[in-house]
């Protein structure tokens, strides 16, 4: 028998390290970010994994407060129902960066340790953090709802630039402390409704777009940020049913500044405003679902319910026959890759029912075990076991 050379041994595995190159190269050449971490890339990756396989569920401020409690360490709603944190750990940036909380220094540490505190307690257990933006209005100094117009002042040339790239440059601070984990920022979210300054009847489409781009290309190309997928998100409710791919793209930014195909549905499942119904609520949750699934596909971007939820949670069946039957309806619903319902802010005066996840002892609470252990459905606990590193 004819020996084999020695000398393709050096060929073949030159080849491969291209290959594989190659294949890192496209990876990354996905993203909105140019020299992503190591880490983001890998995130990013397995989103696409796990969709149509996994949906992991998430919680916002799941470890500041809950139920009728603040700021108690190790303490989650979600944990105490379940025995679990969520996969996902939702925050804002607007908790430790405003002008309320920057006009004291002190006071301004203090609050953004204690929020840097939350992220690494998350990202050392194996969990994923994003991150929205209520950012108070930039002209008046009210807050999110003031819809003053103002997004022109904060865009170049505008007499509030400054003041943007200043809040831009502490945010920049603040993810690189966390780098290389990755973050998931969504900002301006639904901006397609009219009740934010950066919404619909505030700017502009085009002006909208505009400062989509500049907060990439500040964040990324001047401040060199390196772990950031970017969310979309705008909202249902601003959404025909009969058009519903179409009115989703109103002021997208373009393929090359989202990662993520996001939108909050509160609308869907059970919002006191929307009178149709349950019946019909349910099948357009479906086909909502389904439609942002199909055009998040065609644009190769993962799909995810940013927000959603049901204030108070009456209906005790809410987590399986509303949520999970929604989610496991379809080929497309089942790409859904990620859910978070919103916060648990009762300790707030005023709010006694103003809660999206449930506590020991709620209506809800029973048939959220059932879908905690539902085989597609993720939280902190399963996350470790379906992560894939590249």
């Amino acid at each position: 028998m004819k020996k084999r050379s020695n000398f393709l041994w050096p060929v073949a595995i030159f080849f491969m390290v291209i290959m594989s190159f190659g294949c890192e190269q496209h990876k990354q050449s996905d993203l909105v970010l140019h020299s992503p971490t190591l880490e983001t890339t890998e995130l990013y990756e397995n989103l696409h994994k796990w969709s149509g396989n996994h949906t992991l569920f998430g919680h916002q401020n799941t470890l500041a407060y809950g139920y009728s409690w603040s700021d108690e360490r190790n303490r989650s709603d979600i944990r105490d129902v379940t025995g679990s944190y969520p996969a996902i750990y939702g925050w804002d940036v607007a908790s430790f960066i405003s002008d309320h909380i920057e006009a004291d220094s002190i006071n301004k540490q203090v609050i953004l340790n204690k929020y840097m505190r939350y992220a690494n307690e998350g990202l050392e257990r194996g969990g994923i953090l994003t991150y929205s933006w209520h950012m108070e209005n930039p002209v008046t100094g009210l807050n999110f709802y003031d819809t003053t117009q103002a997004v022109n002042a904060i865009l170049p040339n505008g007499d509030r630039h400054d003041w943007y790239k200043k809040k831009l440059n502490s945010l920049g601070s603040f993810l690189d402390e966390l780098s290389p984990e990755p973050v998931i920022f969504r900002p301006f979210h639904e901006h397609n409704g009219d009740w934010f300054w950066w919404g619909k009847s505030s700017t502009t489409e085009q002006e909208y777009q505009e400062l989509w781009r500049f907060t990439v290309h500040y964040l990324r190309d001047s401040l060199g940020v390196s772990n950031v997928l970017w969310a979309f998100s705008p909202d249902r409710s601003r959404m025909n049913i009969d058009s519903i791919q179409q009115d989703y793209l109103y002021a997208y930014p373009g393929d090359d500044y989202v990662d993520i195909f996001g939108f909050d549905n509160y609308w869907d499942v059970g919002h006191p405003v929307n009178k149709l119904s349950e019946i019909r609520q349910q099948e357009q949750f479906i086909e909502s679902l389904t439609e942002v699934s199909k055009l998040a596909h065609s644009k190769k971007k993962p799909f995810a319910l940013t927000e959603t939820g049901m204030e108070a949670i009456p209906d005790p069946k809410f987590w399986t026959v509303k949520l999970l039957a929604a989610i496991q309806a379809n080929k497309w619903t089942q790409k859904l890759v990620y859910v978070q319902v919103w916060r648990n802010a009762t300790y707030e005066p005023g709010k006694p029912d103003h809660y999206y996840a449930p506590f020991p002892g709620q209506i809800s609470a029973d048939d959220f075990i059932q879908f905690y252990n539902h085989e597609r459905i993720i939280f902190e606990s399963q996350l470790s076991s379906i992560k894939k590193k590249y």
